[in-house]
């Protein structure tokens, strides 16, 4: 087994990071004016319609291309679709001027159009389920500090919640950087990232606290070393194979799902990343700070 020296790679990998992190953020918020939020977050209405007519998403879209929706295919027999389109704020009858216009502009196209069901979100709610996102990830982090911090110490659980604010952050950054759209599938994408990433970073470390105890002729950082080498194509090939999958939802989806797949993408690489070029530098400079003490 080849040994791969990653701790002296460290400053680099961290420096990089940083600097991508720092670079998306910016953009984001300076230049791009924030997130692209979908509905989810934002007033508006949901029509779920059923249009016999329409083969696809891409055609109902455009016959309602001046609202600017977003449109997903319902049900299993084909022919209806959910209709989200958000509330500029600009119509004091914004509710029913769209809803007229949605009828209007699909029956022009399509002919028999049948409207199944039509509800209004309003701000306060689209607020709540914001806030309640943000609460709910934290305290998912907090619960999966406290079970890292119960298995292993405080300085491995400090090391992964660090590698999973990085990742939080890196993959956040991309979004708003792309102005890719930011909806509930967002958030499920960045949760199922965090999960991806700790279940690498947990692999590592379970390693080198077995290496720690059972290795005594060399350093922490050559453990480190050690461990993370004898993890590596465990990690690689799990990525990889994960990767193969969402590619393929990539290249085939469309409009949420096809956002979705490719922050799984970006999340894969990055956690990946973050588990080997991260986590273990974090631990490695715990350490040698308790050394010093």
């Amino acid at each position: 087994m080849k040994l791969f020296n990653v701790t002296r790679y460290r400053v680099p990998a961290l420096t990089t990071s940083a600097v991508l992190i720092a670079i998306f953020w910016a953009y984001t918020l300076f230049i791009a004016g924030g997130f692209n939020f979908g509905i989810d977050f934002q007033a508006g209405i949901n029509f779920t319609v059923e249009v016999p007519a329409a083969s696809d998403e891409q055609v109902v879209r455009e016959a309602l291309s001046e609202f600017n929706p977003q449109v997903q295919t319902a049900g299993d027999k084909g022919g209806q679709f959910v209709i989200r389109i958000a509330d500029d704020a600009q119509n004091d009858n914004f509710q029913q001027t769209v809803s007229k216009a949605v009828s209007s502009n699909l029956k022009a196209k399509f002919g028999n159009v049948n409207i199944l069901s039509e509800e209004y979100i309003g701000s306060s709610f689209a607020s709540n389920l914001a806030t309640q996102t943000i609460w709910l990830t934290l305290i998912a982090l907090s619960l999966i500090l406290l079970y890292i911090w119960i298995r292993f110490k405080l300085n491995y659980a400090v090391s992964a919640i660090t590698a999973v604010f990085h990742d939080v952050l890196f993959l956040l950054g991309f979004i708003g950087a792309f102005q890719l759209e930011f909806s509930t599938a967002t958030i499920a994408a960045v949760l199922t990232i965090i999960g991806y990433s700790l279940n690498d970073t947990i692999v590592i470390f379970d390693r080198i606290r077995e290496n720690f105890r059972l290795v005594k002729d060399k350093s922490f950082n050559e453990i480190i070393n050690l461990s993370v080498s004898q993890s590596m194509s465990r990690t690689l090939i799990t990525s990889f194979t994960t990767l193969l999958a969402v590619v393929a939802i990539l290249v085939f989806a469309s409009g949420t799902i096809q956002t979705f797949a490719l922050s799984l993408v970006v999340g894969i690489v990055v956690g990946t990343y973050s588990s080997i070029f991260v986590a273990s530098p974090v631990l490695l400079a715990w350490h040698n700070r308790e050394l010093k003490k």
